[in-house]
């Protein structure tokens, strides 16, 4: 597929003028929609606001390919325009945005596009190109300079493939980036042809969306001087064990390629174990944090789907009984009984899960086993003194699986390091005995010692929490606020996993004023597009309407493009009114039992009228300070 086949004349428009990333980003929506590739316009713009939370799109040199690979795209397209004064879009070397294309990319397969698209990515990283787009008079102008590049870049990469032939590549390079799309193509092609520039031949792999592609050869690594890892995403690591290797964000492929490159020529390069974590490893570049936070947030993925389905079907089961109470509510009829059950059974394995993905992403597949088996001894609390548990009075549960998780990875490293010596003949019992046998036996003896103490710890952190009383409005409070400072972000995160995590011990306290704290800030912007049109476009204003849904489903999401826009009012207004939601649900005795659905599951909040309420005063607190904060958007 060509990339003008790809790019409709309705969807191109030269001479732009935008005030803001936020006007850019709904002008290229509004020519992708025109192209009638698009069946859902705010399904694909939170596409697109959701790969920007990741990293700007705007990768310098005055370029910006902001995409999106979501269900609202009917078919695959391309939407462009040039903005000759340029605009601030946080690109990655702080200068101003001028040449855009906006990808849609379908969610259900078919990867010829994602050819063209990687094609487009190579060709815009050429100066005299873009220059030429710039300064193209027409749409028609604009696809004809396309179609002159794609032909000399289909010459070009024929002629390349013989290059192998003629003393093979003294560097090797990996690129990939979450959505696998644009970044992962322009860090390649930039870091070949500075490879090129630089005496340097250099093949780059591509790990993007439509799978791996120039795939690197044993022989290669073998002969090559040293690797670079550009990468945002997971790679295979293990056949480069003892060769140099830089590993570093997408990113810096694109912007600093000639300086990875001189650091492997100039021997500044560490040696990569493949036995060694990424922390240990070369890419100890990222910081211990980094590396920490990577491993977290793999379990907590991983964990998540089982935490929401296992809680809405409890709260399913709480809906359809009409005989419990109780202890017994929720199991007080057949079917009742049967949505519980299977809840819990979902629900049962959120321990494992957290623990086993944890420890894969420390030590790849072999730790998985290990690490399953710790959050099952986590879950259960059981010790030498007593293997059953049935004594057990606190179990170490989340902080238990956590701590365990980063442990099985450790234990099956130093089983690797341990084993490396083994003759080749011995190599296939390694992972299918060696290490799950050895490194489950490690895992429960280094378990069974350390549940009483972690059990202890969990134990007084659960009573601690129950008899905060007045104090645990602050904790409200603070949970409630996170929830709006990033949206989705970090701190965001920090606080809903937190809560999540207590759902295993009992405690419903947190996980209520998490889900109100996340629920303001979609509601907040409702009603002030509603009330207080004048502060408002009228674009911003039909856009508002959704945000009612969204706040009612616990979907924050729903207020980023708002807060992107408009950040220095948006933000601190809902973190404001988030947190006092926060703060009313604890200081109502709110709880939740599901980590999810927002009203949707309302059979499994205690105390529910007021927990609304709670929800209600916190939006509409933050409503009125954005509303009179605000100040009105300009005429025209």
């Amino acid at each position: 597929m060509k990339i003008t086949e790809l790019l409709d004349l309705k969807g191109i428009e030269l001479g732009v003028k935008v005030n803001s990333k936020a006007e850019a980003i709904d002008k290229l929506v509004d020519l992708m929609v025109a192209t009638g590739k698009i069946s859902d316009r705010a399904a694909y713009k939170k596409g697109i606001l959701a790969r920007e939370a990741l990293t700007s799109t705007g990768i310098g040199e005055g370029i910006a390919i902001p995409h999106a690979q979501v269900e609202a795209v009917k078919k695959a397209g391309l939407a462009a325009m040039t903005v000759p004064a340029g605009v601030d879009y946080e690109s990655l070397d702080g200068q101003p945005a001028k040449l855009f294309f906006m990808i849609a990319a379908p969610a259900d397969g078919g990867n010829t596009h994602l050819q063209a698209l990687a094609k487009l990515s190579a060709l815009l990283m050429d100066e005299d190109f873009r220059e030429k787009l710039m300064n193209a008079r027409t749409p028609d102008e604009f696809l004809h300079e396309i179609d002159l590049k794609e032909a000399q870049k289909d010459a070009e990469d024929a002629a390349e493939a013989s290059k192998p032939a003629q003393g093979g590549y003294r560097i090797l390079a990996v690129t990939a980036c979450p959505t696998g799309i644009a970044h992962t193509y322009m860090a390649a092609e930039n870091l070949t042809k500075a490879g090129d520039a630089l005496g340097f031949p250099l093949k780059a792999e591509t790990n993007g969306s439509e799978g791996i592609k120039n795939a690197l050869t044993a022989e290669e690594i073998k002969n090559a001087d040293g690797i670079i890892v550009a990468a945002d995403k997971k790679v295979e690591m293990a056949r480069f064990d003892g060769k140099p290797l830089l590993s570093v964000p997408v990113t810096e492929g694109i912007r600093h390629p000639e300086d990875l490159i001189k650091k492997i020529e100039n021997g500044q390069a560490p040696i990569y174990h493949a036995d060694a974590s990424e922390s240990d490893s070369a890419s100890s570049s990222e910081g211990v944090g980094r590396g920490f936070y990577k491993h977290l947030m793999n379990g907590v993925s991983h964990m998540l789907p089982f935490v929401v389905a296992g809680g809405i079907l409890i709260a399913i089961s709480f809906l359809v009984d009409t005989h419990g109470a109780g202890s017994t509510f929720g199991t007080g009829t057949p079917a009742a009984a049967w949505f519980n059950a299977v809840g819990n059974v979902a629900f049962g394995m959120m321990l494992p899960v957290l623990s086993g993905f944890i420890a894969m992403s420390i030590a790849d597949r072999p730790g998985l086993a290990v690490g399953f088996v710790g959050g099952l001894m986590a879950k259960s609390g059981m010790t030498f003194a007593d293997p059953t548990a049935a004594k057990v009075a606190a179990t170490p549960g989340f902080l238990g699986a956590l701590l365990y998780g980063f442990v099985a990875g450790w234990i099956v490293l130093l089983l690797k390091k341990a084993f490396k010596g083994l003759p080749k003949s011995l190599e296939g019992i390694k992972p299918i005995l060696l290490y799950p046998l050895l490194g489950v036996f490690l895992m429960g003896v280094f378990a069974s010692a350390i549940n009483p103490f972690m059990g202890i710890i969990n134990g007084g952190l659960s009573t601690f929490l129950k008899n905060l009383g007045n104090y645990g409005i602050i904790l409200g409070v603070v949970a409630g606020g996170m929830m709006s400072i990033d949206m989705g972000g970090p701190f965001n995160k920090a606080a809903y996993v937190t809560a999540t995590g207590l759902l295993a011990d009992g405690n419903y306290t947190l996980m209520a004023a998490v889900m109100a704290g996340g629920m303001v800030p979609p509601l907040a912007i409702a009603l002030s597009t509603t009330f207080f049109k004048n502060k408002w476009t009228e674009e911003e204003r039909n856009a508002g309407l959704v945000n009612y849904v969204m706040g009612l489903s616990f979907i924050t999401e729903g207020a980023i493009p708002f807060a992107a826009n408009d950040p220095a009012h948006v933000i601190p207004s809902c973190v404001v009114g988030s947190a006092l939601a926060g703060g009313l649900s604890v200081a109502f005795h709110c709880t939740l039992r599901a980590p999810h659905g927002g009203i949707f599951v309302i059979a499994t909040i205690g105390n529910w009228p007021m927990y609304l309420i709670s929800i209600l005063l916190g939006a509409i607190v933050g409503c009125l300070i954005l509303s009179f904060w605000k100040k009105a958007p300009a005429t025209k």
